[in-house]
C-alpha cells in the first residue's frame, strides 16, 4: 500500500517511507562510496586542504546522475525531487564524503530554479551542473541563516565588487552565484578579478574559503527582488536536506559504536554487554529514529511544495543537528583511546557534525523559527 503524501497546502500526511526507486538509488551511491572508501587516502587529502576526489565526483555526479536529481529533464537532469536528493545526502553523510553536493547540486540548483522558467545562461548552467561538467556554489557564508543576513556585493560599471568569507566548497566550484545590490550574478572562478582563498576550517572534509571579487565580470541572472527570493528558497532547501546528511552521520556513528563495543572485550565479555553502555546506545538509537522522521518529513515537504515546508525544515534542523553531534561524541567516547586517534575516522564525523550544527542557521535560530511559525513563546 502506498503511503499518502503531503498536499501542496500542507494538510496531507507526509510520506516518511523510502520508495523502491529511492532504495535503488541508495544502493548505487553506497556501492560507489564503498568502492572508494579509503580512509587513509581521505585523511591524506584532508591534510592538504583539498580533500575532493575528482574521479569520485565524476562518477557520482555524471555517472549515477546524482548532480542532476533536482534539475528538470528538459535541461538534462533527472527530474527527481528533494526526497531522492535526501537519500544521496544520507549516504554522503554516512561516508563523510568530501563532495560539493549539498552546496552545488542542492542549494545552487534550487536557487537557479527559483528564478523562474530557466532560459539562456540559467538553462545552460543547469545543463552543465546536471552533466557533472560544472559546479556552482552560492557565494554566501556557510553559517548564514537567511538572505537578509547576506551582505551583498556591489556592482560598479557592470563589474562585481565585494568579499565574503566562509563559503563552503568554493575551492571546488567553477561558478559562483553572487548576490549583489543589483541582483544575482554568475561569476566564473577563473575570471579576472576573482580570488578564492582557502581557510583553515574545523571540518576537513568540507573546506571553507574566502571569496574576493575585484572588478570581476559576471552574468546577471536576476534582479534584486527575484534574487532575494531565490536565495531564500535555496537556503531553505539546503537547511532541509542538511538534516538528511546529519542523519547519515548519526547512523554511521551508532553502527560503528555498536560494532566496536561488540568486538571489544574486557573481563572476557564484550564491553557492549555492560548495562551502562547498553543504555547509552539505546538512547542513540532513539535519537537516530527521531532524526530520521524529522529529516524525511522535511525532504517530503520540500518535494511536495508543501506550505508547511518552512516549519518542517526548522523542526528537522532544530533536532537533527544536535542528534548528529551527540552521536558523534558518543562514538568517539565509546571507542575509548582509539577514538581519539587521527587514524580512526571518528574525528571526521565529529568535526562534520559540529560544522553542520551552525550551517544554514543554528538549532537555536530554527527553534525560534518554529516558535514564530506556531505563534508560541520564543525559547
Amino acid at each position: 500500500m502506498t503511503a499518502p503524501t503531503a498536499s501542496a497546502d500542507g494538510t496531507g500526511t507526509p510520506d516518511l517511507l523510502y520508495s523502491e526507486a529511492e532504495e535503488d538509488l541508495r544502493a548505487a551511491v553506497r556501492s560507489l562510496l564503498a568502492d572508494r572508501g579509503d580512509v587513509p587516502a581521505l585523511l591524506a587529502r584532508a591534510e592538504t586542504g583539498t580533500p575532493y576526489d575528482p574521479e569520485l565526483w565524476r562518477a557520482l555526479a555524471g555517472g549515477i546522475g546524482a548532480a542532476g536529481l533536482l534539475v528538470p529533464e528538459r535541461f538534462g537532469g533527472q527530474g527527481a525531487s528533494h526526497r531522492e536528493a535526501a537519500v544521496v545526502l544520507e549516504e554522503l553523510g554516512r561516508a563523510v564524503t568530501p563532495a560539493p553536493y549539498l552546496t552545488g547540486a542542492v542549494v545552487a540548483v534550487q536557487t537557479l530554479l527559483a528564478l523562474g522558467e530557466p532560459a539562456g545562461a540559467v538553462a545552460a548552467l543547469l545543463g552543465g551542473i546536471a552533466e557533472g561538467r560544472r559546479v556552482a556554489v552560492l557565494a554566501v557564508p556557510f553559517a548564514v541563516h537567511a538572505p537578509e543576513a547576506v551582505r551583498p556585493a556591489a556592482v560598479v560599471a557592470g563589474r562585481v565588487e565585494g568579499s565574503v568569507t566562509g563559503v563552503a566548497d568554493a575551492v571546488a566550484a567553477d561558478v559562483l552565484l553572487v548576490p549583489t545590490t543589483d541582483g544575482l550574478y554568475a561569476v566564473d572562478t577563473d575570471a579576472e578579478g576573482v580570488a578564492v582563498t582557502p581557510l583553515v576550517s574545523l571540518d576537513l572534509t568540507r573546506p571553507l574559503a574566502g571569496v574576493t571579487l575585484t572588478g570581476a565580470p559576471g552574468t546577471r541572472l536576476a534582479d534584486g527582488a527575484a534574487a532575494v527570493d531565490a536565495v531564500r528558497r535555496g537556503l531553505l532547501a539546503g537547511a532541509g536536506l542538511l538534516a538528511s546528511e546529519q542523519l547519515g552521520i548519526a547512523e554511521w556513528c551508532l553502527a560503528e559504536a555498536v560494532r566496536h563495543t561488540r568486538e571489544r572485550h574486557q573481563f572476557n565479555r564484550p564491553v557492549g554487554s555492560f548495562q551502562a553502555l547498553k543504555h547509552r546506545m539505546a538512547q542513540l538509537w532513539l535519537d537516530v529514529v527521531s532524526a530520521r522522521a524529522a529529516a524525511r518529513n522535511a525532504a517530503d515537504a520540500l518535494a511536495t511544495g508543501s506550505a508547511g515546508a518552512p516549519l518542517a525544515v526548522a523542526v528537522a534542523q532544530a533536532y537533527c543537528s544536535g542528534a548528529a553531534v551527540h552521536a558523534a561524541e558518543e562514538c568517539v567516547q565509546l571507542h575509548g583511546g582509539i577514538g581519539m586517534t587521527w587514524e580512526h575516522p571518528a574525528h571526521l564525523y565529529l568535526k562534520r557534525a559540529k560544522a553542520d550544527a551552525i550551517a544554514y542557521g543554528t538549532a537555536g535560530r530554527h527553534r525560534a523559527t518554529v516558535a514564530e511559525l506556531m505563534e508560541l513563546p520564543a525559547p
